[in-house]
């Protein structure tokens, strides 16, 4: 049975918008996000642009550059209760070099997200190997291919 989710959907100021607003279509994201989820949830998917992105990686994770996604997990029980801020240029580029339409990249990154959401992690290699294997079930159960 799929999880309850309550969903807020944001996208900052973006020059190509459009573009990522046609990919992120929001019954697509509850889609993906509620076939990830264990228990049900309440999280915030972000569209940021490369200036937020690398402020918020920055200060967070000390990491001076934008990266595709951050998950800010603060509940785990009896709700999962998560912000997951993708930085538009940043999973536009990684779509273009992966050669995946835009789309297929942000379900992948949202699905990659919400795991971190629940506590999964992939400091290590075996625990990488277990996330990519979910990650990849999820999303071929959701009609994408193998991301990795």
């Amino acid at each position: 049975m799929l999880s309850a989710l309550a969903l807020s959907l944001q996208f900052s100021k973006l020059k190509d918008a459009d573009k990522h607003r046609a990919a992120l279509p929001r019954h697509k994201v509850i889609r993906w996000i509620r076939n990830t989820l264990e228990v049900d949830g309440e999280i915030t998917v972000r569209i940021v642009d490369e200036e937020e992105g690398q402020a918020l990686n920055r200060d967070y994770r000390k990491k001076d550059y934008a990266t595709n996604v951050l998950t800010f997990d603060y509940t785990l029980e009896p709700l999962v209760t998560a912000d997951l801020v993708l930085c538009a240029p940043v999973v536009a580029k990684e779509a273009k070099e992966q050669k995946k339409t835009l789309e297929a990249h942000y379900a992948h990154l949202i699905v990659h997200g919400t795991l971190h959401a629940q506590g999964w992690d992939h400091e290590l290699d075996e625990d990488a190997q277990v996330m990519e294997l979910r990650e990849t079930e999820i999303l071929a159960r959701l009609g994408f291919g193998n991301p990795y």
